[in-house]
């Protein structure tokens, strides 16, 4: 059977998402979903299955939004219908990316940026301006991906946002409500620490602004505002970072150096200040004498992702994701330590041990970043497993806002069921997890023009039909039966499959992969 044969075949043999269309907000937008998205080819039809229902529940996200809006159509969280949340939106563009034509990730993004950072009133309400500071990873991710010279040029150089959102996470009063930009806006929560010479050491927040609205962190200090979070002057850091980068690949070396400066110093307040030797670990910290408390959250992840720790520091915590008792198992990255004493196993209790994927995702990145890329996959196929058979176990059948950590149930918030429908950031499992970690497209950069995949030939016949990344759209098969690897692209690239790079022709054409090449 030829590869072609084969991929109608497996195709054929899939159950496409019935059509979308039911329960949608009056302003839903309807893209063309269908014939943007990735198609992949995998032996199991349910992941499939999920993957194609996950993509049409976002697309009943897409939505026009009220007169005035900065971009529209944008991507809605599926939240509040007057409410928009920076984490959530920049989350989105993560596994939007994919699929761009139909799902306006990067666009969502300006309906944060213009109101905050150029003063313009818009009808949405932005909900906690003190989210978690993501702008500048997401715009540099997607950058790598979509080679969107444009978008890069706007926010960090015609408009400054990325730079203008760091400066406004340091310097935002706290308590601050802007009502001349919105009808409302909640207060800031975020405070900001100095040391006695007059640096930044460390930020106070709020469960809600953090993104983790329940959460017991800070309690053993007295509460939120007593602790200095470990994952805010994180995400500080890899904002430094990621603009650093952004400069780097445009060719702006001066800038570069500058921000990676601003990097290097908080990296070296963040190894000084939150990490506790005793266990291996980063924590928040007690504003009042520096001590650390031994909360156990993904949030020390982002420390991670930022590229903080040392690779032994790295090595001290991933133990805890390989612990049962503590943030791993069979449903892993639990958002609180099974050892403390305020985690729920019954549902999870939001944050309090339910399973979220937006701290499962960025988990799974930070543990690529060390180069734990058997743990990430392992790790990252539990959640959606999770994720699949919650799906086919309750009804309505769906993606859930959060999971439960201890049965194939949505997590509860203040004893009711977590919302239904959340493509929003969940769909990150079921498409981002599934085709970077299951199937090991582990990168497309389009700077490069090059495709890394880890490769598993234990998939069987698997791979990706009408895949983009910047002006390239390829197919890439690997066919088990014959041992090799199929490809139709309309432009020439690079394909790294386990270390052996594949120089791919335009057209079709097939690369044998000799044995030493497959896991």
């Amino acid at each position: 059977m030829n590869i072609k044969t084969s991929i109608l075949s497996v195709l054929c043999g899939m159950a496409l998402a019935p059509a979308w269309g039911q329960n949608l907000p009056d302003d839903a937008v309807h893209p063309d979903w269908q014939s943007e998205i990735p198609r992949v080819v995998y032996p199991d039809r349910d992941l499939v299955q999920l993957y194609e229902k996950t993509w049409e529940l976002a697309a009943g996200r897409v939505r026009k939004g009220p007169e005035g809006m900065v971009a529209s159509p944008y991507l809605d969280e599926n939240c509040y219908e007057d409410q928009i949340w920076i984490w959530d939106g920049c989350f989105m563009v993560l596994f939007s990316k994919y699929a761009p034509k139909a799902y306006p990730g990067k666009e969502t993004l300006m309906n944060y940026y213009v109101p905050i950072h150029d003063h313009v009133r818009t009808p949405l309400l932005i909900h906690l301006r003190d989210n978690p500071p993501l702008f500048s990873w997401v715009e540099y991710e997607n950058y790598l991906f979509s080679g969107d010279r444009a978008q890069v040029d706007k926010v960090l150089y015609d408009r400054q946002y990325l730079q203008k959102h760091f400066v406004y996470f340091d310097t935002i009063p706290q308590g601050n409500v802007n009502t001349d930009v919105s009808p409302y806006y909640n207060p800031i929560h975020r405070g900001v620490v100095h040391d006695d010479e007059g640096r930044i050491i460390g930020y106070t927040w709020h469960g809600g602004a953090s993104g983790m609205d329940n959460t017991p962190r800070g309690r053993d200090a007295g509460g939120w505002n007593r602790v200095m979070w470990v994952d805010a002057i994180s995400q500080q850091a890899l904002s430094a970072l990621k603009i650093a980068e952004l400069f780097r690949a445009t060719g702006n070396k001066s800038q570069a150096r500058e921000w990676q400066q601003k990097y290097e110093d908080i990296k070296r307040t963040v190894n000084e200040r939150y990490w506790d030797e005793q266990d291996g670990f980063y924590y928040d910290v007690s504003v009042s004498d520096g001590r650390p408390c031994r909360i156990m959250t993904p949030a020390s992840f982002w420390a991670m992702l930022a590229g903080i720790p040392s690779q032994e520091q790295a090595d001290r915590m991933v133990q805890y994701l390989r612990r049962e008792d503590c943030l791993g198992g069979e449903r892993p990255w639990v958002t609180l330590s099974k050892t403390d004493k305020d985690y729920n196993n019954a549902t999870g209790d939001y944050w309090r041990g339910g399973i979220w994927l937006p701290t499962a995702y960025m988990g799974t990145k930070a543990l690529e970043k060390y180069g734990y890329y058997d743990l990430a996959d392992e790790l990252a196929e539990r959640v959606v497993r999770l994720q699949l058979r919650t799906y086919h176990a309750v009804e309505p059948h769906t993606i859930w806002e959060c999971y439960s950590p201890s049965a194939d149930l949505p997590s509860t918030e203040h004893g009711r069921r977590a919302r239904p429908d959340f493509c929003g950031w969940s769909a990150l499992g079921p498409i981002s997890l599934f085709i970077e970690n299951i199937m090991g497209f582990r990168r497309a950069d389009a700077l490069t023009g090059t495709v890394t995949w880890s490769l598993k030939a234990r998939n069987g016949t698997h791979g990706l039909r009408h895949f983009h990344f910047g002006d390239i759209t390829t197919d890439i098969i690997y066919d088990a039966d014959k041992g090799c690897i199929e490809t139709l692209s309309d432009k020439p690239y690079r394909l790294n499959v386990n270390g052996k790079v594949i120089r791919v022709k335009s057209g079709s054409h097939s690369y044998p992969l000799p044995a030493k090449y497959l896991r």
